[in-house]
């Protein structure tokens, strides 16, 4: 298996604070996860609940609590750190999102990660 990089697309269509999913590698079992801008920072995420291993959203591209202050699970309320992904409140208190590699260049967002799982 080889990391690949993809373009997630412009910082500034990114809201502050906003997110945007994102898919590595094709087929039934693709890499999927999401970015976070916050200010002048990129965080990224796989799409992935450590309470029970479904994705975190119901809706597209929204991850974030109502007051955008952190990342949010739709279905238990597991609450994570937008800066590390720990989790602290819900049924998953204790646990951290799995980290994607981020990288802004040019004002482009770009993540890396495996072409298939």
């Amino acid at each position: 298996m080889h990391d690949v990089e993809i373009t997630v697309g412009q910082l500034n269509e990114l809201d502050d604070p906003g997110c945007r999913e994102f898919s590595i590698g094709e087929g039934d079992w693709p890499f999927r996860g999401f970015v976070i801008r916050k200010d002048d920072e990129v965080f990224a995420y796989q799409n992935f609940c450590v309470h029970v291993g479904h994705p975190l959203n119901w809706s597209p591209n929204k991850f974030l609590t109502k007051d955008k202050a952190a990342i949010i699970c739709a279905s238990h309320g597991a609450t994570y750190e937008i800066e590390t992904g720990d989790c602290f409140a819900g049924p998953a208190l204790g646990k951290a999102l799995r980290k994607v590699d981020v990288s802004v260049r040019d004002g482009v967002v770009y993540v890396s990660g495996p072409n298939s799982m």
